[in-house]
């Protein structure tokens, strides 16, 4: 992790606002409207160049400037700070041309062509040099501009391609992983199928064939997809980081949905996290999206202040019914606060002005088609301008995180990409719906989260959930030990360590590097059809998934019941406990619903003494404490559109009065409450 101590003075104090900046879109008259406009719309921030590869360079080796200097001039005499983009997502039509090689692959061998975003292959050395190039030019131009207050290196990292120079370097990957052919065949299993390799070029990275892939070589794979992509990124670090010494990095993670690249490697890297950040549901549910997210964030920064480099304005994408939903009035508001009161120090928007024409002419802007005269504008007019007075607590704490959670969430790129393995014994075991359903019940028992990587320190947590991690190392089977020996709470979840880091099977039982601390054997497998669910000894309902479980030391706190599988004897344990050291680990052989994973988990949570973060969640109010400076400030968001009232103390900055008792919340409104004192832990409890 960089050091952000040396990075602080160059990080600008206050709330972040604005957003994507498309100048060399525009006429000189809209840009001179657009200068206007930003200083009324309290607009301090603008990202700038994200895919202006062309413009800047339209032929290789010819550079024009004359766009981004003024723009660049421009902003900076508004007061606007630039966040400077390399452009490497999206190489210019010119460089597809001269170097098809490095156009992206798909699996099947299809070479695709020129005419979107990310047309590149992160492998080939073409694409590398050109993007090093780019960057490098990038940096000797604005080193010295004072406008320059971040770097954001390319957008969006995610490219995966295939194909024989994705081959050439996969090769080269797997020799330095492996050493030699006798551990990699040993690591794969090759003997199975008549796979036994005895020449590197016999190996491909992951051509279609005739019926189920190595497991093994498939998760190697990502793996390198993954390595291949943060080698990329830190070619532009090494190259920002010696032309602009002291100019802070980020570059933006696109959450929760992505997952080609592994966050917490990528975070060590940069110096602050930035995500990009949609609304996928325009009821409740988005809220608790968006507390997802604003997490995932936090956490992958080590706990510190982050950047929210996207969200959009009005717009809620329904994906599955191929529509743009209009957020109502307000919400925009609210879930900018809800990122704020989890840490993010500032917001920006994607993006600035709507564009008339190009392939995402109706995305939602600050500026909509209809121009200054609207809704859109003017609620964001109103937001800026409000931000620009609370600077304070966008201060990063004197100690310690923003947020003091005292529950995680453990988070792992390779289980995600492990679950996605083929001919396990139920497609319905992905990652991500495991891990967000128990971030959605902790949020419905109003319990702030950490997520946390399967290496970390976990003794700053009390309660630690373990949703999916299907490969489990034994250095990481020690450390959960450890973690429960010293009287930490964990929580385990079906197939959980059942294999190794090579996705070999762990003998002797299902999520055998668990076994020992949750006191279970676990005999067979019993999935369940995709509409077919058990009733649950709580009168609780289950899905997707069943298990024969032995206890072996633990007690069953939940057990199956008469509708249960016949393999699955009526009582037999469901969810069990176990105390192993001075801690307790309990183990859910099953997917209970919604209603009943909220049971279950606030059952643990009271065994292990966790209080409620937010006791007004029933009432869709939503109650945060952000750490910063020497304070702790309470965000409280009504997300109903009731009256409310909240016990309070300070001044809340909003209205600027002082409170002591009750603070009224009106409905859909926000209020941010300086605290008199930062409550220790003793007085949390």
């Amino acid at each position: 992790m960089p050091d952000i101590e040396a990075l602080r003075p160059h990080l600008r104090s206050g709330l972040w606002f604005g957003g994507d900046y498309n100048p060399e879109q525009w006429s000189d008259e809209v840009l001179t409207e657009d200068v206007e406009l930003m200083k009324r719309a309290g607009v301090n921030t603008a990202t700038v160049g994200v895919f202006s590869w062309a413009s800047i360079e339209p032929s290789p080796g010819e550079y024009r400037f004359d766009w981004l200097d003024a723009a660049m001039d421009r902003l900076h005499a508004a007061g606007v700070g630039v966040v400077l983009a390399t452009p490497t997502a999206s190489p210019p039509p010119w460089f597809s041309r001269l170097h098809p090689e490095a156009l992206p692959v798909r699996p099947d061998g299809t070479r695709l062509s020129h005419g979107s975003r990310d047309t590149y292959n992160p492998a080939a050395s073409a694409y590398r040099e050109a993007a090093k190039r780019i960057t490098t030019v990038l940096a000797e131009r604005y080193r010295d501009h004072p406008a320059l207050v971040l770097w954001h290196l390319h957008n969006e990292y995610g490219t995966v391609s295939h194909g024989p120079v994705t081959d050439a370097a996969f090769r080269i990957w797997l020799r330095d992983r492996h050493g030699s052919l006798e551990v990699l065949n040993r690591r794969w299993n090759t003997a199975f199928w008549s796979q036994v390799y005895s020449d590197w070029e016999d190996i491909t990275a992951l051509a279609p064939t005739q019926y189920l892939p190595n497991p093994a070589q498939v998760l190697d794979f990502k793996r390198f997809s993954a390595e291949t992509l943060l080698s990329r990124l830190k070619d532009q670090l090494e190259i920002v980081r010696r032309i602009t010494p002291g100019v802070p990095t980020t570059t933006n993670f696109m959450l929760p949905t992505w997952n080609h690249y592994d966050q917490w490697a990528f975070a060590r890297e940069i110096d602050v996290v930035s995500i990009d950040h949609y609304l996928d549901d325009e009821g409740p549910e988005g809220e608790t999206h968006v507390a997802f997210a604003a997490d995932l964030a936090r956490s992958f920064n080590g706990g510190r202040p982050w950047l929210l480099m996207e969200q959009s304005t009005s717009l809620i994408y329904d994906y599955a019914g191929g529509r743009m939903l209009v957020k109502e009035p307000g919400r925009i508001r609210r879930n900018t606060y809800q990122y704020l009161a989890r840490g993010a120090m500032g917001s920006l928007f994607f993006q600035w002005r709507a564009p008339l024409v190009g392939a995402e002419f109706f995305h939602s802007a600050m500026v909509p088609h209809a121009g200054a005269d609207s809704r859109i504008f003017r609620e964001l007019s109103e937001l800026g301008v409000e931000l620009g007075r609370i600077p304070e607590i966008a201060e990063p704490p004197l100690s310690g995180p923003v947020i003091q959670a005292k529950v995680a969430i453990v988070w792992s790129a390779e289980a995600w990409w492990s679950a996605e393995t083929r001919a396990m014994p139920s497609s319905d075991i992905a990652f991500l719906p495991a891990v967000r359903a128990v971030h959605t019940a902790l949020s419905h028992l109003g319990q702030l989260v950490d997520v946390v990587s399967a290496d970390s320190d976990l003794s700053a947590y009390r309660v630690v959930l373990v949703p999916s991690l299907l490969p489990t190392t034994d250095e990481q089977q020690n450390r959960f030990a450890d973690f429960v020996r010293s009287g930490g709470h964990l929580a385990v979840w079906h197939l959980a360590g059942s294999v190794d880091e090579n996705l070999h099977v762990r003998t002797g039982g299902y999520s055998a590097a668990f076994a020992e601390v949750l006191g279970i054997r676990v005999e067979e497998h019993v999935p369940l059809r995709s509409d077919d669910s058990v009733t649950l000894s709580d009168g609780t309902r289950a899905e997707s998934w069943t298990e024969v479980v032995h206890l072996d030391g633990a007690e069953a706190v939940v057990t199956y019941t008469d509708d249960a599988h016949p393999v699955i004897p009526s009582g037999s344990p469901a969810f069990t406990r176990n105390r192993f050291g001075t801690g307790l680990a309990h183990y859910l052989s099953t997917r209970p619903d919604a209603a009943g994973l909220t049971l279950h988990l606030r059952r643990i949570l009271a065994e292990a003494d966790v209080p409620q973060d937010n006791p007004l969640v029933s009432e869709h109010v939503e109650l945060v404490r952000r750490n910063a400076g020497e304070h702790t400030y309470l965000f409280a968001i009504n997300h109903s559109d009731r009256d409310c009232h909240v016990e309070a103390h300070g001044f809340e900055l909003l209205t600027q009065t002082s409170v002591d008792g009750a603070l009224l919340i009106a409905g859909g409104d926000v209020r941010i409450v300086r605290e008199h004192s930062v409550p220790t832990p003793e007085e949390d409890n």
